[in-house]
């Protein structure tokens, strides 16, 4: 059976890239009935920022990526988390010291730095030093690292995006495996328990790929069945560099703040680097699950286009469920508008199909409560044909066939306008461009000047019309 982790360190925030690799890692497993499991990768303890492990709980539940098994808290999954593992990294780096695959190394920091000054790989010191030397630091608690000893010759491993990759192993440093803190570092942990938790693909960035023949060589070394390694394209800005939060790119939690949908952030990242055989760009995450293949991967850097996840969130608004949409909207028009005689879940069906994000709306419907000020050359359109003389002069026709209509309603504001229209032999925008900005003010509104007009009421769109008319004759007399 297929099995997965994602395993995250808590550092504060969930960038794209990770979430993308959850996503993936999640989509490989479920599509083939395999198990996807959570890891808290926290060993590095310099790194931890609080609070960031809500964040990741947080993001995967919101996300709709669930985790299938971990230490049972209160009748429900925890995660795995390594800094409770402690003790058994330990015992796996003295097996592979027993094994020449390893070795104490007791050099000071002082000593350690002047190669991390010049970028040189360590010279290997205490591999030479005496079985009763290294027993005698041990008795007297010196501090001391466990290296990883890299064999001579060369290291190769297959990668289900790149191909077969090999590596000289004289380019590769003898990597610390247990810090002087008694934690392991990230590189051994991940290899420990990628193994006991029986991980059978490990899906990663592009980044890691230079540091996976230091893995392979430790499989190797216990002589541990490899994993399959899956390495992800690079996630790249507009402006070409790799996605960084220190650089402002937007986190998981940044962009539900700025109002995208959940669904839509999903379905976005999962193109970014994935390409579906029939080209089609919409899936739900159960969508994601039924047509998900790793054939699909690219080896080519994506770029993250917050002008396509914008289209991509205004579609998912405008395929919402009517009910659903109201209900996210609702805040929205609640707060922005307070009269009683105005039908909300009108204005919600008005708005769905025009806005981007939610909290566009206020915007969009600031003019219903009161008509703002404006300038009359919004009633100028070139494409609809009018001027500031034919709009008063066709405001001023139209207001007695509005002010006999008895039944208000949009059927019979239609009929009286077009039939007007009609009669009058003008082109259509020539009469609903002036009534529509009459009636709002704006030179967008959320919908045309016949359903703004039921919306408003018989009395209000009269007056409005009337303040139109005054306004026009005043700006035309001068």
């Amino acid at each position: 059976m297929i099995r997965t982790r994602f395993a995250p360190s808590p550092t504060g925030f969930m960038h794209i890239g990770n979430l993308r690799t959850a996503l993936y890692e999640y989509l490989i497993a479920k599509s083939q009935n395999g198990t996807f499991i959570l890891r808290i990768e926290d060993t590095d303890k310099e790194r931890f920022v609080d609070g960031s492990l809500d964040v990741i709980y947080n993001t995967l539940k919101i996300a709709g990526l669930k985790y299938d098994e971990g230490p049972d808290v209160g009748g429900d999954y925890g995660p795995y988390v390594q800094s409770e593992r402690k003790g058994r990294y330990l015992e796996y780096a003295k097996k592979l010291v027993e094994k020449n695959k390893a070795y104490y190394c007791f050099c000071s920091k002082e000593e350690l730095d002047k190669y991390s000054d010049v970028g040189a790989k360590y010279d290997r010191h205490c591999l030479n030093l005496t079985k009763e030397e290294i027993e005698n630091n041990l008795k007297n608690n010196v501090p001391y690292v466990i290296r990883q000893l890299i064999p001579e010759g060369k290291t190769t491993f297959i990668d289900e995006v790149y191909g077969e990759i090999t590596v000289d192993n004289d380019t590769l440093d003898d990597q610390v495996l247990i810090k002087s803190d008694g934690f392991p570092t990230y590189n051994f942990a991940n290899v420990i328990d990628d193994h006991e938790m029986k991980i059978t693909h490990v899906i990663r960035g592009s980044e890691y790929l230079s540091s996976t023949p230091k893995y392979v060589l430790l499989y190797e070394a216990f002589n541990w069945e490899i994993p399959s390694y899956i390495h992800l394209p690079l996630i790249l800005n507009s402006d070409g560099n790799k996605l960084s939060k220190r650089k402002g790119d937007a986190s998981f939690e940044d962009l539900l703040s700025l109002g995208f949908l959940p669904e839509a952030i999903i379905n976005y990242i999962a193109l970014l680097g994935w390409s579906p055989s029939d080209n089609n760009e919409f899936f739900s995450l159960e969508e994601l699950v039924q047509n998900f293949n790793v054939k699909g991967l690219s080896k080519s850097p994506s770029i993250f286009d917050m002008t396509k996840l914008t289209w991509m969130n205004s579609e998912y608004i405008k395929k919402m469920p009517a009910n659903k949409f109201f209900e996210m909207a609702k805040p929205y028009l609640e707060s922005s508008i307070n009269r009683k005689d105005i039908n909300l879940e009108k204005v919600s069906e008005m708005v769905q199909t025009r806005i981007s994000f939610a909290k566009e709306i206020p915007s969009l419907i600031d003019f219903i409560d009161e008509l703002p000020n404006y300038n009359t050359d919004l009633y100028i359109h070139k494409k609809m044909k009018t001027t500031l003389e034919n709009s008063l002069e066709n405001l001023e026709i139209v207001l007695p066939v509005l002010e006999n209509i008895d039944d208000w309603q949009e059927e019979n504001i239609h009929n009286e306008i077009f039939n007007l229209i009609q009669k009058l032999n003008i082109k259509n925008g020539q009469m609903l461009w002036p009534i529509r900005t009459a009636l709002s003010g704006k030179s967008t509104s959320p919908c045309g000047a016949i359903e703004l007009a039921e919306l408003l009421g018989k009395k209000d769109s009269i007056n409005r019309i009337n303040i139109g008319i005054k306004l026009l004759k005043e700006k035309v007399s001068r």
